[in-house]
């Protein structure tokens, strides 16, 4: 009873703070950024819901566009630059579009020109400590993220060390973001000593609370 009182009260709270982000946003479209497995997905659907926003993710329609079923396919049929181009394609697409929440491949941060379109809205980094994204990722497996798939090899120490060149090679692309969302932050706020036992409300409601400090986000046409 009491996590549920709780859960209703968060979920309260986080209504009650999109309408107050709302106004500000005036249907400017908020991009997730972050790397893969960091949650964009399952973030930017609650935040599309209580926004009022629709929801897309760019991997998904980058599948739909080249008609096949995984970005782990159109790595290996074509490329990585393939995919990267047709990434751009969409991003630029949405970028023309209002109210929307789009969860961004982990890796469309490394192009300048898609920061461009994403700059037209709101961008927001996700930042999950790396243990915590290779944990997630050695239990689910590899097999459907081509830059991190292993023939063989502990996954947890195989997704970590390559999760870490990667963090390495896109941070600071990362940090272009408008606003930075840290587990490690919300978890030590709220007494937790693991990112894994934040709730996804938890993490929602992070970017409204930052929106609300960014003097940039006063309304505009």
């Amino acid at each position: 009873h009491e996590n549920l009182h709780n859960s209703v009260d968060d979920a309260l709270l986080l209504k009650r703070k999109s309408e107050e982000v709302l106004f500000q946003l005036n249907g400017r479209c908020i991009y997730l950024v972050g790397m893969m497995g960091s949650g964009k997905s399952t973030v930017g659907k609650i935040l599309a819901e209580v926004l009022g926003y629709s929801f897309f993710d760019s991997d998904k329609l980058v599948e739909q566009a080249v008609g096949m079923p995984s970005v782990a396919q159109i790595f290996k049929v074509h490329s990585e630059a393939f995919f990267r181009d047709n990434e751009s394609s969409v991003l630029r697409d949405l970028s023309s579009m209002r109210r929307l929440v789009v969860a961004t491949g982990g890796g469309a941060v490394i192009r300048p020109v898609n920061w461009k379109n994403m700059k037209k809205g709101l961008s927001v980094w996700l930042d999950v400590p790396l243990e915590a994204l290779a944990r997630r990722i050695a239990k689910v497996g590899t097999a459907s993220r081509p830059l991190l798939d292993q023939p063989s090899g502990d996954p947890y120490t195989m997704a970590f060390s390559k999760l870490s060149m990667l963090a390495e090679q896109r941070g600071d692309a990362y940090a272009n973001a408008d606003v930075r969302v840290s587990l490690e932050e919300i978890a030590s706020k709220l007494g937790h000593d693991d990112v894994s036992k934040l709730t996804p409300i938890d993490i929602a409601l992070e970017p409204f609370h930052k929106c609300l400090n960014i003097t940039s986000l006063s309304p505009c046409s």
